[in-house]
């Protein structure tokens, strides 16, 4: 999933601390704010801001922040430029990745994720090189927090919403990946079974993981992703990386 696994970037999210707060705030803001001069400010009839609400709740986003977002998309002129990226690069161990985010200057930050890059022995490649390696998915986390007995009947739950494959991480966390347009009747079906949804987004998912088994490549890796992550208009890196569970 994405760079280091959806759950554990949420769950991240749930207790980081102040320094990374304002940044992470400031990433899902131009999310929504993006959403909104897209398709408008009604997240009823608009799935992309309705997503990025989801993100916005499960990092403990105030509604304040949520509500100015929403209202600079409606009617801010100054962010005119704001516009979607999705770059492509390998990274160590030959792990592909395609890094997504919002600029208001793609030329900066171009410059910017190519010296990280090959900073932390990455490579840009071009459009197209490595985009052939994911599908686009809707995802949607579901958790059963600490009754076992729930698995089998949320997998069957899931199935029945439209799942065409189901992961567990940390023994109850269920990843479920559908076809994008199949997502909100998905999350409906799982919330009408009284389903814990923590989030539904859509994200590129490898078609094949590749395994990575040397310590000094995984910290290579991790220092990119992490470096990548820290970038400001950088909002998921999607990896082939085989997840530990």
């Amino acid at each position: 999933m994405s760079g280091h696994s959806k759950w554990s970037k949420i769950k991240r999210g749930k207790t980081i601390e102040d320094a990374k707060r304002g940044k992470i705030f400031s990433k899902i803001a131009r999310l929504i704010l993006v959403a909104v001069k897209e398709k408008g400010g009604d997240p009823t009839t608009n799935p992309r801001l309705r997503m990025a609400i989801e993100q916005a709740k499960a990092v403990n986003m105030p509604n304040e922040n949520i509500e100015r977002a929403i209202a600079r998309g409606a009617g801010g002129a100054e962010d005119a430029k704001m516009e979607d990226f999705l770059y492509e690069a390998y990274g160590p161990g030959g792990i592909a990745l395609l890094i997504e985010g919002i600029t208001d200057n793609k030329n900066r930050t171009l410059g910017e994720i190519r010296n990280i890059l090959s900073k932390n022995s990455g490579k840009f490649v071009e459009s197209g090189g490595v985009s052939y390696l994911f599908q686009k998915k809707g995802v949607i986390l579901v958790n059963i927090g600490s009754s076992p007995a729930d698995r089998e009947a949320l997998e069957l739950s899931a199935i029945d919403a439209g799942a065409e494959d189901i992961k567990w991480r940390d023994n109850n966390i269920l990843e479920i990946y559908m076809q994008p347009e199949a997502i909100d009747k998905a999350k409906q079906a799982l919330e009408e079974n009284q389903a814990q949804i923590e989030s539904s987004s859509l994200a590129w998912v490898p078609i094949t993981e590749i395994e990575i088994a040397g310590q000094k490549t995984k910290d290579q890796i991790t220092k990119l992703l992490d470096a990548l992550e820290e970038q400001d208009d950088v909002n998921e890196i999607y990896s082939n990386l085989k997840l530990e569970s």
